[in-house]
């Protein structure tokens, strides 16, 4: 095998975003080491390369310590959905700072660079409409959400003390809403929430009036968006998202016309610190990274419906 490769190391590689992140590496002709502790990662993601030679499987837990040799760390593992990050709020808290600590002192043993997935949630619910980078978050500290919103704040926070303390290459995304085949049916987010209840048949709930927005990306943009950042040259951070708003009640309709027309749509009490408002400013991944979003939300749901179907049909639901 060519000494000349890239090796790269991604936590989390057998989620959502992780698993087409290793597609696409794989697809490039890189190594990819895959590291996973299966909390909501699935094998079923990543059997495709299971057996290739530029292809390792590690079961890991990214709060312990692990030597490896890599050029490019790309650190997605922590549990990015409320039902999920919610289940275990301290393990969360201990996924961010110690996970994040953990492989920024492997990016520094062996001169990695480092991506650090982080979240729109640094925002918290916005004063500020819509969010640009220079925007510091209306975050609460002590609410139900703060596992995950501070976790990703403070992982952010160590990013960038590594980066001064030891020159350490980092690149930092602020991921917004994001969608598409190999979301969980359970994960409590609104657009498998939506198709698995449009699919079943059943009401689709929306939580206050539905008038919230949100601004939902395609899994494809989203990973374009993330090579071009571990690529390049700006530190960030950078937004990554679609900056196209909609309402949830309009994503609920648009869902609903899709599926099955005839499905009600019923109202429940909004969850506690739920943004009321999410939409990025991309103006710096624009100058920077010459990205912006192709996919209409219209055209992602189609692939995304399509794999939730024959996920139910599978599985018997």
């Amino acid at each position: 095998m060519p000494a000349s490769l890239i090796r790269n190391l991604v936590t989390g590689g057998a989620g959502f975003l992780g698993s087409h992140l290793c597609d696409r590496l794989m697809e490039s002709g890189e190594e990819v080491i895959c590291l996973d502790n299966y909390f909501t990662g699935r094998k079923a993601n990543i059997a495709q390369w299971m057996g290739h030679p530029r292809f390792e499987l590690i079961r890991h837990d990214v709060t312990e310590p692990i030597k490896l040799e890599v050029d490019r760390i790309w650190h997605l593992a922590c549990p990015a959905s409320p039902v999920h990050y919610q289940f275990n709020p301290v393990k969360t808290a201990k996924t961010s700072f110690i996970g994040t600590y953990n492989m920024l002192g492997l990016a520094r043993r062996v001169g990695a660079r480092l991506l650090l997935a982080s979240t729109s949630e640094v925002y918290g619910d916005p004063e500020v409409h819509p969010q640009p980078e220079s925007y510091r978050g209306c975050v609460n500290p002590i609410g139900i959400r703060s596992c995950y919103d501070e976790g990703k704040r403070i992982a952010e926070t160590l990013c960038f003390d590594y980066q001064r303390m030891h020159d350490l290459e980092i690149r930092v995304m602020r991921i917004f809403n994001t969608y598409g085949p190999r979301m969980l049916p359970d994960d409590g987010r609104v657009v498998s929430n939506f198709i698995v209840q449009a699919l079943k048949g059943e009401p689709l709930t929306l939580y206050g009036d539905g008038s919230q927005s949100r601004s939902f990306c395609f899994v494809d943009d989203l990973i374009e968006g993330m090579i071009r950042l571990m690529n390049g040259d700006h530190s960030g951070p950078i937004n990554i998202g679609n900056p196209i708003e909609f309402t949830i009640r309009q994503l609920a309709e648009l869902v609903r016309d899709k599926i099955n027309p005839e499905l009600e749509l019923i109202c429940k009490p909004l969850p506690q610190d739920d943004p009321l408002q999410r939409q990025p400013i991309i103006d710096l991944a624009e100058k920077e990274l010459g990205w912006t979003p192709e996919v209409a939300l219209e055209k992602g749901l189609e692939p995304t419906i399509a794999y939730f179907k024959e996920l139910l049909l599978l599985h018997n639901v």
